[in-house]
């Protein structure tokens, strides 16, 4: 590989190799940038959290209304509720409440963060391109035939296309270990997750035009 160029191999719609196709090294050379794959990383792990945990205090347990004794004269400790955390069956005190853990991330820190993952891809040499992705209706069976043509077969892998495509998407769901996604939906954490990628050439394309708008 030349420097300041890189290439990955070039299919066609049916695995069959064309050549090679030159990545834009604004993109694909990049120098990886640690912080924010980290940033990244931890904003989708903390946007997965549901954050559905939930317990119930005082307010909200039932039962307790009543004095479970007199306040003097039993030689018991005083107790105003059968439902005070401090007995079985009561309230939780200071237990989680759904809360919202949803973390942002600037625009610029993703970008940066999925160049990176791109890039390391790259240098990998773990992408591959495909002029397009087509299905007349959707199939499995051509699907894992050009996974294995070309192979991907049993590795990790993730294929962009350029828009939705919705005869691709359920040719490939039921794969194991294969996951498709739009290019505009992705993110740097799924990129570096795969083994491989496989994308279409005009996720290239558009690569290029932001290249370009750089």
């Amino acid at each position: 590989m030349e420097r300041g160029i890189i290439e990955a191999p070039l299919y066609d719609h049916l695995g069959e190799e064309k050549g090679r196709r030159r990545l834009p090294p604004g993109i694909f050379l990049r120098e990886i940038h640690e912080p924010s794959i980290h940033q990244a990383v931890r904003a989708y792990m903390t946007n997965r959290r549901r954050g559905t945990a939930s317990t119930k205090n005082r307010s909200t347990v039932s039962g307790g209304g009543r004095k479970p004794w007199k306040q003097k004269g039993t030689g018991r400790a005083r107790a105003g509720s059968i439902r005070s955390p401090l007995w079985r069956h009561g309230a939780v005190a200071f237990g989680p409440k759904p809360k919202e853990y949803r973390m942002g991330l600037p625009k610029r820190i993703k970008q940066l963060a999925l160049y990176s993952a791109l890039s390391q891809k790259a240098r990998d040499e773990a992408i591959k391109v495909f002029e397009y992705f087509d299905f007349p209706a959707p199939k499995t069976r051509d699907m894992v035939g050009i996974l294995g043509k070309v192979g991907v077969a049993g590795k990790k892998t993730l294929i962009l296309t350029e828009g939705t495509k919705k005869e691709v998407y359920l040719s490939a769901r039921n794969i194991p270990k294969v996951s498709i996604h739009p290019f505009k939906d992705i993110s740097a954490v799924e990129i570096l997750h795969a083994d491989v990628l496989l994308m279409e050439d005009g996720v290239v394309e558009m690569l290029e035009s932001a290249e370009g708008a750089e």
